[in-house]
């Protein structure tokens, strides 16, 4: 690889995977890891970082992981300071984790509602707010947030606080980009389209196809212009992009990860 995150400490909030293979969380440790970034690799699972540190420890990459539930807030304050501890900086914090739960406003429980807030959007708020002050410090910083197509579009199903969730980290991330930009901190997004990362057969196939996972990935393949759905890689790559100097100028922005889909829907 080309040494572009060479020297930096890369906070990935999310780093395991709901199964075996690419994850946008694991994809983006590992990419880090080859850019030469030390990264801080975060998640409430042992079992989903185990393979995210062997695929970053394979090709050489530094990684120290640490558990927690990224919903509260005492748990994040205690992430930060043990990858101060670590490593004495956060240069980049990636947000990765979400997920979604069907539903509209009529069907759905208050209760899950409440639970997505909490996993899409207050989570990233909690991580923000408890690192920006070290990046404050610092006078640098980059932080790169993961939303979704279902942001800002209809992408076929009902998922009302998933849909608000995301709309909600695109924002947060735009309005905090502006304010902390005179510290030279940037904040930007990337949107996430129909990928197939190891949810679609953990959890999506039974949310929306009855468990038919061929039948899920073929629907999801229909609404993407390009001939292939994407993996937790290409996240990765946006990410690694927006982490990177080569971003230097790029703040309050987004970049969609989708195969064109969001255009042509």
């Amino acid at each position: 690889m080309t040494g572009r995150l060479d020297g930096k400490t890369v906070l990935v909030a999310g780093a395991g995977s709901a199964g075996p293979g690419w994850g946008n969380g694991r994809a983006v440790a590992v990419r880090c890891a080859e850019e030469g970034a030390r990264v801080f690799a975060v998640d409430r699972s042992e079992e989903a970082l185990a393979e995210t540190v062997a695929r970053a420890r394979a090709g050489g990459g530094e990684i120290v992981t640490f558990l927690a539930d990224l919903t509260t807030s005492a748990d994040v304050g205690d992430m930060a300071q043990a990858c101060m501890h670590f490593f004495g900086r956060i240069d980049v914090l990636v947000n990765c984790i979400g997920g979604s739960a069907p539903g509209g406003c009529t069907d759905m429980e208050e209760a899950v509602f409440d639970q997505q807030i909490d996993y899409n959007l207050k989570s990233v708020f909690l991580a923000c707010k408890v690192v920006l002050p070290i990046m404050q410090r610092q006078e640098s910083g980059a932080i790169v947030n993961l939303a979704s197509v279902t942001g800002v579009r209809w992408s076929g199903a009902t998922d009302v606080a998933y849909a608000a969730s995301k709309a909600g980290v695109i924002q947060l991330s735009r309005a905090t980009a502006i304010e902390q930009a005179c510290n030279n901190i940037r904040v930007n997004t990337v949107i996430i389209g129909l990928l197939h990362t190891p949810l679609v057969e953990a959890r999506l196939a039974g949310q929306r196809a009855q468990g038919d996972v061929d039948a899920l990935i073929q629907s999801r393949l229909e609404k993407i212009p390009l001939p292939f759905a994407g993996d937790g890689r290409d996240t990765a790559n946006a990410v690694v992009f927006l982490a990177s100097d080569e971003a230097r100028f790029v703040t309050a922005t987004e970049i969609v990860v989708d195969g064109g889909m969001t255009a042509r829907c």
